[in-house]
Formats: structure tokens, sequence, C-alpha cells
């Protein structure tokens, strides 16, 4: 499922699934893009930021274009404990491999992989983004 900002409309929760994985997609050329992820990160409770919570940022190919800081999007990041991806959209190869990945990720949150929690990867993930 796919939302814009939240909160999520309240009037189809009996219908909406549970959810495992919130990616936040923040488009590196775009300031009201990471307004609105800020705004929005209100609404998540605190507990889904143990292992569940991404930021993926889009449009890094572009630097002559970015209006956002990758430093700002990096705080972001440690200052929820979320790990941040970095990809471009509009090279098919990377595209593949990102929607592959966090595909991958979400098998992992929903309980789907036996022995590998979604905080456990979380953590092995923003550990090996240091490095």
């Amino acid at each position: 499922h796919i939302a814009t900002s939240l909160p999520l409309p309240s009037e189809r929760d009996h219908l909406r699934p549970r959810i495992d994985l919130i990616v936040f997609m923040i488009d590196i050329k775009s300031k009201y893009s990471l307004k609105n992820i800020e705004a929005s990160l209100a609404h998540v409770d605190g507990s889904f930021f143990l292992g569940k919570v991404y930021f993926l940022v889009t449009g890094v190919g572009r630097v002559n274009y970015c209006s956002v800081e990758t430093n700002a999007i990096c705080k972001l990041g440690e200052d929820y404990c979320s790990p941040v991806l970095f990809c471009e959209l509009e090279l098919e190869r990377i595209r593949v491999s990102t929607a592959q990945r966090l595909l991958r990720i979400l098998q992992i949150c929903a309980g789907l992989v036996p022995g590998v929690s979604a905080l456990s990867f979380g953590l092995l993930m923003k550990n090996s983004a240091g490095d």
C-alpha cells in the first residue's frame, strides 16, 4: 500500500492489513519531500522504529539538482535509529535491485525469514552502512 503522508485515514482501519514495514521515500530534489516525511514521522508509533522503518532516498544520481542535504537525511536516520538506503530510480538495474532488496527486508519484517528479526537485521544494516 502506498500513502503520500501520515496519518492514514481512519475510516478504513478495519480493512487495512497489518503493517510490517514503513519505507519513507525522500526525493533528494525536493525539500517538500523531506518536510512531508518529517511531519509524517510524528504519526508513527515509537516501537515501529525497532527495525521496521527505512528511509529510501531517490534521485541520488543527480547531485547537481539536490535540494536536500544528504547530511540532513543521514541525521534523520540516526535520530530515528532507522537505516537509510540511497538509490537512483532512473536506472533500471538499480531500480530492480532496490525493489528486490526492499522485498527481502519486507519478508524479514513480516517474520517470513526464520532466525532473522526485523530489529537484528535493521541493526546489521545500520552498522554496515557506517563501514
